[in-house]
């Protein structure tokens, strides 16, 4: 590898962050700013068009253009998928069939593509059955969700089984942003 590789390792790699109004403005743009930094290929995708509006912890923050529609792309356009979270935006795409479908499609025997979900974001896995037998940790309210959807929870700040990355809080950020990279890098996962 040479030495602008090294720098830029996700070159040539394209990531879908779905997102929509009310994302933890941290848990989008740090992932975000990181793989950039690594040379990746990053596109917003929503449910809404235009621009979606971050939470900054207590407070509506900056906005975000929309690169996107959910119902307009495929994973199949993508490396692997980025599910930043706060309390509305899981909730809000939790409740969309298209933002679920897409989810989903990151996943099964021939895909199995790196996923990503930060704090409240592992809701929209549980929601589409994804987290059964897998090891994960979360935003810690909503464990309970997550043990009932399936999943062995752990209180670590980033966890990783078979190509899903969680994390618990923007107090985790470097790790989740750190171990994702890792984790794009090595591509696609064998199914369980």
């Amino acid at each position: 590898m040479n030495t602008l590789q090294s720098r830029t390792p996700l070159k040539g790699k394209k990531i879908a962050i779905l997102a929509t109004d009310g994302f933890e403005q941290s848990e989008l743009f740090s992932p975000r700013d990181a793989l950039l930094n690594a040379g990746a290929e990053i596109e917003i995708v929503s449910i809404k068009e235009g621009q979606i509006t971050g939470w900054n912890e207590d407070k509506w923050g900056e906005k975000v253009s929309v690169d996107k529609l959910v119902t307009n792309t495929s994973s199949a356009d993508y490396d692997a998928l980025m599910l930043p979270g706060g309390l509305f935006n899981p909730d809000s795409l939790r409740q969309d069939k298209h933002a679920k479908a897409f989810i989903d499609s990151f996943f099964g025997a021939e895909k199995n593509k790196p996923v990503a979900a930060i704090c409240h974001a592992p809701w929209l896995l549980a929601e589409i059955n994804k987290l059964r037998d897998r090891t994960i940790t979360s935003f810690p309210s909503i464990k309970s969700d997550l043990m009932n959807a399936g999943a062995n929870w752990v209180n670590e700040e980033v966890c990783v089984d078979r190509g899903l990355v969680t994390s618990r809080s923007p107090e985790d950020l470097d790790a989740f942003n750190a171990k994702f990279i890792e984790e794009v890098l090595e591509g696609k996962h064998k199914a369980h």
